[in-house]
């Protein structure tokens, strides 16, 4: 039906036009959008379709051939010049297939860090870097926009989608975000922020509904998009599969309108998520531009939507502009002449280098790291030693030449590992890895990770004698379409009693153990961080993870990231537990969003009941034990905070810091800064917020540096619903130079003049919340 109709409207329209039809680029939008027919316009707001859903003519088939693997492309109109463009994943660096029919060459993409590692860095320009690198791969592989990069909120640590995003915090995951999409499209191809707005769980997620009053959403869930459109205007943005207050957010007029473009002044196009959504008409009054991957359904809804006054043409105009003015900016479209070899020798040296600036010294008892110069052999435990994660899988995963596993990893740093133990790891790994291949049901679905070895007291005896040093990786790895279940956030049985028996042995015999937590997210640490003496969280580093692991472990690196979540002493402990669909099943039907409801709690909605108080904000204001606090990480070097200053200037607050390394090794810090409002009866305030921060360059021992810290008094603000508006209240406020939240060095005050700005009264709450309180 779809390849008819367009046929039919082709000729028509080549009858009627001429040879003096407009040509994009040549004329003006509007009169190539006015030589444009209905069904021309229907075929560009909708995507060319998904391989095995939909779309069959031999145009569709082409343009799928133009970059292969990638998510989506937009339908071609050669007549009016205006070509088809490719839309591929994703965060950590471009997801397209590897190899194609007919052809020997291959087309491997960098695995770069997660995103959780990325934010890790506290690092602008290193992220920029890495967008950098990301970007050239889109450009050189013949693609146009890329679909990332993705920065939901961490709410719950058990989120499956957590290792893309970035942070608890919205400063922390919008200036990250910003840097990334600056350097993505500095190569002069786009991005795609995404999942706008509230998808903070895989469970069900094309049908729940996301109850999240007004001043929530404002603070916490949309102040990182907002911090990234202005600050890096990113050409499109995708909406969420999620109902938010009631309504889907691709057909939510007053989020994507009202809003992204009216409050923020976003100027680009927005997409739906893959099959997002469900009314047409509704998304595109709400101002979703396209809608992918787009099916013939959808196609034809809309004609008949216009044809029978269900839908004004204009807006269908309006819509379409959007779309035509990204194209503008596209490598397809400018005719760039890609090599589908970018350099990735090159990108795979600053993956690894990047990877390790975002790992994360958790515990350092007696120097244990960096490993001593006479370490030579090491007794090399846990299954994902062997089978190192890069990443996490879904439109987050890439498809690389290789990963390498730590093991790897140290015999390239001169380490020797065990071949007798590292032969029973592999047999054993063999085999699990064909068992759980045979109960896998879905390709796209996570992977499921073997279970831990177990090992013999004989084993570790021996293991103890021969080896220098005990390293113990533990690995998670988690996905689209599903949460993790809460047996992943605790530790196993196996794991347990192999951390005991190796710290146990290996102790007693004087010697080391260190743990490498090789995760995406969250994982309990508190009732087992004191059996080892050292534990670093390494997250999933990309491609080249062993050989960045090991230049950590051995010192030819010094680690200076730091979390950016907290880590509680239990599940429980977080304030969205409570709230949060422990342990459900997802719903994985990726065509029929929200056609079916089950009317359980939890799986059809979720309350964000915990209001503003999501990670540290809740954890210090109610002043709850954490294993390990927002913005914690140790070095191999110290460092010693003086002179604190803070100046205020018309509105602005800059603050600054001098930071000396006090120690025996090189090491760059991460300054935070926080401030705490004053008190108001009328309004709830959590107790310290994160308002900036800095990394400093690499300091010597013994050398200082200067770090400046800058507030505009509108960052101050907290959102008052009663009168739609952000409101600075007057007062002193204390501004908290912090190595962490709970590691504060130094405390200033100054005095700030009330303020108020006036917002539009949307994204109402349509069913009534119990708001955590002080």
């Amino acid at each position: 039906m779809k390849k008819q109709l367009f046929s039919i409207a082709l000729g028509a329209a080549l009858v009627s036009c001429g040879p003096s039809v407009p040509q994009l680029g040549k004329a003006s939008l509007d009169d190539v959008i006015a030589a444009m027919t209905l069904e021309e316009k229907g075929h560009l707001i909708v995507g060319t379709g998904m391989a095995g859903f939909s779309g069959d003519s031999a145009v569709i088939g082409e343009t799928r051939k133009l970059v292969p693997g990638a998510a989506g492309t937009t339908y071609p109109i050669e007549r009016l010049g205006i070509p088809a463009v490719v839309l591929a994943d994703g965060p950590a660096g471009l997801r397209i297939n590897p190899t194609r029919d007919g052809d020997s060459a291959t087309y491997y993409c960098t695995h770069f860090p997660i995103g959780t590692l990325l934010a890790s860095t506290w690092d602008q320009e290193l992220v920029e870097n890495v967008g950098k690198a990301i970007g050239n791969e889109v450009l050189e592989y013949g693609a146009d926009v890329l679909l990332a990069p993705a920065l939901n909120i961490h709410r719950n640590p058990l989120c499956g989608r957590n290792f893309e995003y970035y942070s608890e915090d919205p400063v922390v995951a919008g200036k990250i975000a910003a840097a990334y999409v600056r350097g993505v499209q500095s190569n002069g191809v786009g991005t795609s922020i995404k999942h706008f707005a509230a998808n903070n769980q895989e469970t069900n997620r094309m049908g729940t509904d996301a109850h999240i009053s007004p001043r929530t959403l404002r603070e916490i869930y949309l102040k990182g998009f907002e911090i990234t459109v202005k600050e890096s205007a990113p050409w499109t943005v995708m909406s969420s599969y999620n109902y938010l207050n009631g309504i889907y957010t691709s057909e939510n007029k007053e989020l994507l309108t009202t809003l992204l473009r009216d409050e923020w002044g976003f100027g680009g196009m927005v997409m739906t998520d893959w099959f997002g959504g469900k009314n047409v008409v509704a998304q595109m009054e709400a101002g979703n531009d396209m809608l992918q991957p787009g099916t013939d359904k959808q196609y034809e809804a809309i004609v008949q939507a216009v044809k029978d006054g269900r839908l004004d043409e204009a807006i269908l105009d309006r819509n379409v502009k959007r779309i035509l003015e990204m194209i503008l900016q596209t490598p397809h479209f400018k005719g760039y002449k890609f090599s589908n070899k970018p350099d990735l020798k090159a990108h795979a040296a600053v993956t690894r280098q990047s990877a390790t600036e975002g790992m994360v010294l958790l515990k350092n008892d007696n120097s244990a790291l960096p490993l001593a110069a006479d370490v030579k052999n090491v007794a090399l435990f846990g299954c994902t030693s062997y089978d190192f994660i890069a990443g996490g899988t879904g439109s987050g995963n890439v498809n690389r030449a290789y990963t390498v596993s730590l093991l790897d990893g140290l015999n390239n740093a001169g380490y020797t590992v065990d071949d007798a133990l590292k032969a029973a790891y592999e047999q054993y790994l063999a085999s699990e890895k064909d068992r759980l291949a045979k109960t896998k049901k879905e390709w796209f679905m996570p992977d499921v990770r073997p279970a831990e070895m177990a090992l013999t007291p004989q084993t570790i005896q021996e293991q103890a004698a021969k080896a220098d040093v005990a390293l113990i990786t533990l690995g998670r790895t988690s996905g689209e379409f599903l949460d993790r279940k809460l047996s992943d956030f605790n530790l196993s049985r196996e794991e347990t009693e192999m951390l005991q028996a190796v710290c146990k042995t290996f102790h007693a015999a004087g010697k080391k153990v260190v743990v490498v937590l090789n995760i995406g997210g969250v994982i309990e640490t508190a009732s087992w961080k004191a059996q080892p003496d050292a534990i670093l969280c390494a997250w999933q580093a990309g491609q080249e993870g062993g050989n960045s692991v090991a230049d950590v472990l051995s010192g030819k690196a010094s680690p200076s990231g730091k979390l950016p979540m907290t880590f509680p002493v239990k599940f429980d402990d977080a304030a969205s537990s409570a709230n949060f669909p422990i342990d459900m099943t997802a719903n994985i039907d990726i065509t029929n969003a929200g056609d079916k409801k089950s009317d359980v709690k939890n799986v059809d909605y979720t309350d964000y009941e915990e209001g503003i108080y999501v990670g540290y904000r809740y954890f210090d204001s109610f002043g709850k034990a954490v294993s390990y606090p927002f913005g914690y990480g140790l070095s191999y070097t110290t460092f010693e905070y003086a002179n604190p200053a803070i100046k205020a200037d018309n509105g602005i607050y800059t603050v600054t810091v001098d930071v000396k390394n006090t120690g025996k090794a090189a090491g760059k810090e991460v300054v935070q800064l926080y401030v705490s409002a004053p008190g108001n009866a009328a309004m709830e305030k959590p107790e310290k917020e994160l308002k900036a921060f800095a990394k400093t360059r690499e300091l010597q021992p013994g050398e200082a540096a200067t770090v400046t810290l800058t507030v505009k008094a509108a960052d101050l603000a907290s959102y008052d619903e009663a009168s739609s508006s952000w409101v600075v209240d007057a007062g002193n406020y204390k501004f908290l130079i912090g190595a962490s939240s709970r590691d504060i060095k130094a405390a200033l005050g100054a005095d700030v003049a009330a303020a108020t700005q006036k917002t539009n009264d949307i994204l109402k709450l349509q069913t009534p919340l119990n708001l955590l309180k002080k």
